[in-house]
């Protein structure tokens, strides 16, 4: 049976995910998720797969936890799980006709995460002040949404550039330096002080203030988030070789870029997704 005129005009992605907890840590407090959700169900994604934009909404995120024993680990879980519970919700208002844009979803969506972090933290002592970035990206049939804090990355590589494009902005004060042209990338990488987050959900964080955004796209356009693990072992000019290289060999981009991070630096975990537009 030929596909109906929606199902055939609709950009359909294909995902790839991988994480490793490097050479040094003996535990991943990385975690990465695919998400796909309608007006009647979500559904947990594979690390790899492919479909249609026709009749869902398709969402991916990196965290990377931060805290003491597995505390940071049980951070970045407890991140993809209110997404999986909460983010499936705005589907609903769309349906129902209800004009919530998508930054007022985002920023309740972050608070929210935010506030149970907050409440498990003063409830457990082994879990104390645990953290968490979050990035986030949201993809619906005309728009890439996305929600970030902390200092994961989300980077977009539109087909014909030769540059990638850094669309979150790092919430630490090597970030800005970096923002503001006062460093340059391999001053960044080194800087003693790069790793000292300004913002992070749960901890002693007072205020949620996340970036939010969107992204038009097209067929062939790549799109990255990636803990800074991957960021401490290549530099933005070898995402982009990997990138390119991955998709004319038909190689998991996901794989070969952690599998190269983490042998050129290996300290932290380390945990990529590419969303590839077809």
């Amino acid at each position: 049976m030929a596909p109906s005129p929606i199902e055939s005009n609709a950009p359909r992605l294909k995902w790839h995910g991988w994480t490793d907890r490097g050479r040094v840590r003996k535990n991943n407090e990385d975690s990465f998720l695919g998400l796909q959700f309608d007006a009647r169900e979500v559904q947990l994604l594979g690390r790899l797969g492919e479909g249609s934009l026709d009749i869902v909404d398709r969402a991916f995120a990196v965290c990377d936890g931060m805290g003491g024993a597995s505390a940071g680990e049980f951070a970045s879980r407890i991140a993809v799980e209110q997404i999986t519970k909460l983010l499936p919700r705005s589907f609903h208002h769309k349906a129902a006709g209800l004009d919530a844009g998508f930054s007022d979803v985002l920023n309740e969506l972050f608070t929210k995460i935010h506030r149970a972090l907050v409440y498990v933290g003063s409830s457990y002592d082994e879990c104390s002040g645990m953290e968490t970035t979050l990035s986030l990206c949201w993809f619906t049939p005309q728009w890439m949404y996305f929600g970030h804090i902390g200092d994961s990355r989300i980077y977009y590589l539109p087909k014909q550039a030769t540059e990638i494009r850094q669309l979150s902005h790092d919430d630490t004060y090597v970030g800005w330096l970096f923002r503001q042209g006062k460093i340059n990338e391999r001053e960044a990488r080194s800087h003693p002080r790069r790793n000292v987050l300004q913002k992070a959900l749960g901890g002693g964080n007072q205020f949620v203030d996340p970036q939010v955004g969107s992204v038009g796209f097209e067929s062939g356009d790549q799109f990255l988030i990636c803990s800074d693990g991957l960021t401490e072992g290549l530099y933005g000019h070898q995402l982009v070789d990997l990138l390119r290289s991955a998709r004319a060999q038909s190689q998991n981009p996901a794989k070969l870029l952690v599998e190269a991070s983490v042998e050129q630096d290996g300290r932290d975990n380390t945990t990529a997704l590419v969303i590839e537009v077809q």
